[in-house]
Formats: C-alpha cells, sequence, structure tokens
C-alpha cells in the first residue's frame, strides 16, 4: 500500500483522537516517509477544505466533527473485550431492503458501517445483515453506533431470538470462526517476534515499521467481527489485544522521543478513505 500525505495525516490524527497537532511536527513526522513538506502542507489544505480537520490556530489542526465518530471507534480497540458479553443466542439483523438507491459515498459508509460492526449478509433477498447480538448495550446502543458511523436512519435494526433451525445454521456459518481463530495466535506471534527484533533498529527504522506493521494490526483488529464463543476462540483473541497494546505502547514511546507527538497503531485503508467523502 503506497504510503502519501493523505494516509500519513489521517492515521496520525485518529491516533491522537481529538488531539491538535502542529503543521511543524507533521512535516517533520512525514518526512520519515520521504513526502515532502509542499506535499504535506497542499493536503493539510485540502482535508480542511474537506471538513476532515479543522484548523483551530496558526498552524494547529485536529480532526473535523464528522471524522471524530469514526476515530473514536479507531480508538476503541484497546476496550474490545470490554465491548462483549455473553451470548444468548439472539441476533442482530440489520434490514436493508427498504433503502432507496443513494451516493457512492453514502454507499461505502453504509458498508463501512456495517463491517465495522461485524455484520454479514444473510441473504440477498431484502439485504438482511446479522450479527451475534453480544455487543455491550445491546441492540439499541448498536443501532446508535451504525448510525453515527454513516448507515441510513431508515434501515430497521432489531433483535431476533427464534431463527428456524436451517437459518440459524447459515448465520452461523457466515464467519470461519477456525480462520479467524488461527489469524489471532499468527498475529500475536508475529507482535513478539516485531517487539524482540525492533531493539535493534535505528530509531527511526523502528518508528516507521511499527507505523506500518501498527496499521495491519489494527485492520485486522478494527474489522473483527468481535464474535463471542462458541463460535471463535475468544481467549485467543484477548491475547492478540494485549499484544497489540504492547505494539501500541512501544509504537507511542517511540513517536513521542522523537517527534514530541505520540502514534500507536494506525487507520486502516478503507477507513481513511472514507474519512474524506
Amino acid at each position: 500500500m503506497a504510503v502519501t500525505a493523505k494516509r500519513v495525516l489521517l492515521e496520525l490524527f485518529s491516533a491522537a483522537g481529538p488531539g491538535e497537532a502542529p503543521a511543524s511536527v507533521l512535516v517533520q513526522a512525514a518526512a520519515l516517509f520521504q513526502l515532502s513538506e509542499t506535499n504535506v502542507r497542499v493536503t493539510l489544505a485540502r482535508l480542511v477544505a474537506a471538513g476532515t480537520l479543522e484548523l483551530t490556530g496558526r498552524g494547529l489542526y485536529r480532526l473535523g466533527a464528522d471524522a471524530q465518530a469514526l476515530a473514536r471507534q479507531v480508538t476503541s480497540w484497546r476496550e474490545l473485550e470490554k465491548q462483549v458479553r455473553k451470548w444468548d443466542g439472539a441476533w442482530a439483523c440489520v434490514h436493508l431492503g427498504g433503502l432507496g438507491r443513494t451516493d457512492r459515498a453514502a454507499l461505502r459508509r453504509r458498508e463501512r458501517a456495517l463491517r465495522l460492526l461485524g455484520f454479514r449478509t444473510l441473504g440477498p433477498v431484502g439485504r438482511l445483515e446479522v450479527r451475534p447480538d453480544n455487543m455491550e448495550g445491546g441492540v439499541l446502543a448498536l443501532r446508535e453506533r451504525l448510525y453515527a458511523l454513516g448507515l441510513d436512519e431508515a434501515a430497521i435494526v432489531v433483535r431476533a431470538t427464534e431463527l428456524d433451525a436451517k437459518t440459524e445454521a447459515r448465520a452461523r456459518g457466515l464467519w470461519d470462526g477456525r480462520r479467524l481463530s488461527s489469524s489471532y495466535r499468527q498475529t500475536r506471534e508475529r507482535i513478539d517476534r516485531w517487539l524482540i527484533a525492533a531493539q535493534d533498529l535505528a530509531p527511526e527504522v523502528a518508528a516507521r515499521e511499527a507505523f506500518m506493521f501498527g496499521g495491519e494490526v489494527l485492520r485486522q483488529i478494527l474489522f473483527d467481527p468481535r464474535l463471542p464463543a462458541p463460535l471463535v476462540d475468544v481467549a485467543e483473541r484477548r491475547a492478540l489485544v494485549e499484544a497489540a497494546r504492547r505494539l501500541d505502547t512501544y509504537g507511542r514511546r517511540l513517536w513521542h522521543r522523537l517527534f514530541g507527538m505520540a502514534h500507536g497503531l494506525v487507520l486502516t485503508s478503507e477507513a481513511q478513505h472514507d474519512h474524506a467523502n
């Protein structure tokens, strides 16, 4: 994936949450990826014009209001296990059949909201999206999060408790639980190996690698469906998140030492793209 000024800036701001950053520091950080000052400043101006960033003072920038809901979703990965509860077998369902056509940007926001919160399509007819109802706060809280992330408010979000046996089996088969559990373990092992190897890297090289590797790890966690047992190995997922916290802490300390700003895990490409729409 190409490293562009837009990607670097959005990842830095998303990692920092509501905080501000001066253009001078952003220019220094972008130079780590061979991005010119002119490129960075032009990109900042474009992001402000699009409403993605706000200019809060002389050379100070922060995320715009519309981008902050997505940033909150991104930074919530650290508390992933607090976002889920024991599953009682019910399903959260989103019915999209009554929604009319809309522009591409709106469709992307709709799909992003559904995928970020782990929904999968149960059937093409009437477009029913489902996930286990194991998210903290239940369907009420899930509905609000979906709307905040870009789902059309005309969509119908409900809880289903009595699927027939055939539909229940089909719903449970929408995710490959074994593959997910294996991916948790493999990524955790990669993080552990990288943290050991990073001790021998020059700080600038380690910072750059933490940025790239961190983005890959966050993509996996951010788009994880947060399934309950017995659909996945929850213990493996918890171990992955704990390893990701260690990577995040290392990356933030390193970026603070180099640039005086915090940076840990970063935004994924899909989320980056939708920030500007």
